[in-house]
Formats: structure tokens, C-alpha cells, sequence
């Protein structure tokens, strides 16, 4: 009698399973929390045992370190993205908030509050959290910059304008885990109005903007109301990140 062949077991260059590892730890940091990130609850994810985890990670809270970086350089580069640009800044910025908003956010929101917590205790974590967060200063500067240059944003002093920007996104991202359905819409729009007042933009802009990209791509919503007035629950209630 023939015995079946066993499959051949396809070992992972050191790259793939580090990558893998950081990978997993990043599903976990957001959907349960970096406390969650250990050896064995990524082993289990895995299906390895943790002695292999901690051969790529001796210290775990360089994994929780990691974990983080992975997943906040991911939302990053959805916002806002280091491609060269195909679109003006007016449409860039429009294109950041109208992303920047509801569910799809809301753990990223979470994660940005949970290591802000965490980095006080946590070396490897503060690093990297003041990492990326200047990341997102340079790369939101760098917009409007570019704004300023072509002369769609008008501002004496764009990183101070930046930073105004993402302290109002980073105050209202702050309340990802309290109930915000009826939260006033002069609120829910702070960040987009700071942003239009700071870069001397009309007030509504952006929201037209982001309106006429949505329709460009066939999913355009709800217009707004005859009196002008934007549908609150299509206005960036805000994402995250970044005092100075």
C-alpha cells in the first residue's frame, strides 16, 4: 500500500516571518489594544509557538513598538500619501478629511489614544509614537506648502498653521471612545472650518471639493441642503494625530 505524499512544509525567509509577526501584532494593537501584544497571544494568531516570536522580538515592547508604527505609517499613507501628487492641494486636503472620518477611523483613533497612554511608561513606544507624529507634521506641512506655493492657500506661517490643523483634529479624535451622534455640527466640523479660516479658503470649500470627488467616482453623497448648509454626518468628525 502507497502511503500519500506529505506536503512539503515551506519555511519563511527571516524578512517574511518578521514582517508577519509585526503584521499580526499591528490586526491585534488595533482591534483589542497594545496591552494585548505578548508573545503567546501572537504565537496563537500565528500558530507558532512564542520561543519563535521572541527570536524575531526579545524584548516585546519592541513588538508593541513596531506594531504601532505599522499600523499608524498605514493610515498615514491612506491620508496622505507620499506619491508624487496628481491632484491640486485644495482637492489633497479635501481628499484628507473626507477620509479622515467615521467608522473605518475609529480604531486608528483609538490606537493613537491608547499609545499616547502607554508611552509614558513605555521607551521603545515613545520613540516611536514622536516618530510618527512628526511624520504627520511633515507631511500635512508639506501640503500646505504646496497650497501656498501655487496659490491656492494663503498662510505667513504654514507649520504653524499645521499644527493649528491637527490640534483641533487630535482634540475631537480624542473622543473616539464616548458617543458623538449628537455632538453640534459647529463641532463635528472645527477641523475643516480651522483648516478653510487658517488657509484663507471660503468657508465650504472643502466640502464642495470633496463632493465633486465623490461624484468624479460615481459615489457622490447626499448634496446639501437648499440653504447651503453640508449634511453633518458627511463632515469629518476627525482622525488623529499630532501636537507639536
Amino acid at each position: 500500500m502507497s502511503s500519500s505524499p506529505q506536503r512539503k512544509r515551506i519555511r519563511k525567509s527571516p524578512a517574511d516571518r518578521r514582517a508577519e509577526i509585526v503584521d499580526a501584532a499591528a490586526a491585534i494593537a488595533l482591534t483589542e489594544g497594545l496591552e494585548c501584544i505578548t508573545l503567546r497571544r501572537i504565537g496563537e494568531q500565528l500558530g507558532v509557538r512564542p520561543g519563535l516570536i521572541s527570536h524575531y522580538f526579545p524584548a516585546v515592547e519592541d513588538l508593541v513598538a513596531e506594531a504601532f508604527g505599522t499600523a499608524a505609517g498605514a493610515e498615514l499613507n491612506t491620508l496622505l500619501p507620499a506619491d508624487p501628487p496628481t491632484q491640486s492641494p485644495t482637492d489633497r486636503l479635501a481628499r484628507f478629511f473626507a477620509l479622515a472620518t467615521g467608522a473605518a477611523y475609529d480604531d486608528v483613533s483609538r490606537l493613537w489614544i491608547n499609545a499616547r497612554h502607554l508611552s509614558r511608561y513605555r521607551p521603545a513606544l515613545r520613540d516611536r509614537v514622536g516618530h510618527q507624529e512628526a511624520l504627520w507634521r511633515g507631511r500635512l506641512e508639506d501640503l500646505v506648502r504646496d497650497g501656498v506655493d501655487c496659490g491656492e492657500f494663503h498662510t505667513a506661517e504654514p507649520y504653524v498653521t499645521t499644527i493649528q490643523i491637527l490640534v483641533v483634529i487630535d482634540g475631537l479624535g480624542a473622543h473616539a471612545n464616548t458617543e458623538s451622534a449628537d455632538r453640534p455640527e459647529v463641532v463635528t466640523r472645527m477641523a475643516v472650518s480651522t483648516a478653510e479660516r487658517e488657509l484663507g479658503l471660503e468657508s465650504g470649500t472643502l466640502t464642495r471639493r470633496s463632493a465633486a470627488l465623490d461624484a468624479a467616482r460615481g459615489d457622490a453623497p447626499t448634496p446639501p441642503d437648499p440653504d447651503g448648509t453640508p449634511d453633518p454626518a458627511q463632515m469629518p468628525e476627525a482622525a488623529h494625530r499630532v501636537l507639536p
